[in-house]
């Protein structure tokens, strides 16, 4: 018999309760209203993002990398695991919870990424964050950027000033990257228009899926010249 879902904490939020439950030693969850965002034992398309957004930067000087959603910490112990040891990466992430869970219960699962030297975490929306380094050049620019939050890009981010998924938005995000950056983006299902606006605002653009079968995961890439980006 599977043992029960324990609730080590529980926070309300705007889109109701955020809680982090525990079953056994390493099996994990993190539900927002009930709805399970993460699952520790599901974890390969996460990985998969981290390795395909970063894998043209192994050989790099310092590179610098934005990871927008901290989740359980996998896809920035993918980043960190591909990067040269002078990478640096930051994370933004929304929720000072999530960081607090990933340093705490939830470290062990990725090597402890979220207290890595080379990581910095700004509590913030990702998409203001990005604004700022676009807008502002003396912020520096990122040699890749990756969007691993729950809600990916789905048929109402089809509008032009959707804050993440949006025309403007993918237009701001091409602004905070380097020559040949590479943008990458977490879906939960397949969205045609995001793909089609990828390539509009001038990513050359490849798709990934993980897994076999069935409902996969999505992972967009685009690369802003330099070649095409593999997948």
């Amino acid at each position: 018999m599977a043992q029960p879902w324990q609730t080590i904490e529980r926070i309300s939020t705007e889109e109701g309760p955020l809680e982090l439950r525990q079953r056994g030693d390493g099996d994990f969850l993190i539900t927002v209203d009930g709805r399970v965002l993460m699952n520790s034992m599901t974890h390969r398309s996460e990985v998969a993002l981290g390795q395909l957004a970063c894998g043209h930067l192994t050989g790099s000087h310092r590179p610098r990398v934005l990871v927008g959603g901290l989740g359980m910490g996998y896809t920035l112990r993918a980043v960190l695991d591909t990067l040269p040891a002078t990478g640096r990466v930051v994370v933004a992430e929304l929720n000072p919870v999530v960081l607090k869970w990933c340093r705490g219960p939830l470290a062990a699962l990725t090597g402890h990424a979220a207290a890595d030297s080379r990581v910095g975490v700004e509590v913030c929306d990702v998409s203001r964050l990005i604004r700022r380094f676009a807008d502002d050049p003396a912020h520096g620019k990122f040699d890749a950027i990756i969007l691993d939050l729950y809600t990916g890009p789905y048929v109402r981010s089809h509008r032009r000033d959707d804050p993440l998924y949006g025309s403007i938005a993918i237009s701001r995000t091409r602004s905070a990257l380097k020559p040949g950056g590479v943008f990458a983006v977490w879906g939960e299902n397949y969205d045609a228009g995001f793909a089609r606006r990828l390539a509009e605002a001038g990513f050359t653009t490849a798709l990934h899926r993980s897994g076999r079968g069935g409902s996969r995961h999505v992972v967009y890439l685009g690369r802003m010249g330099g070649g095409p980006v593999k997948s």
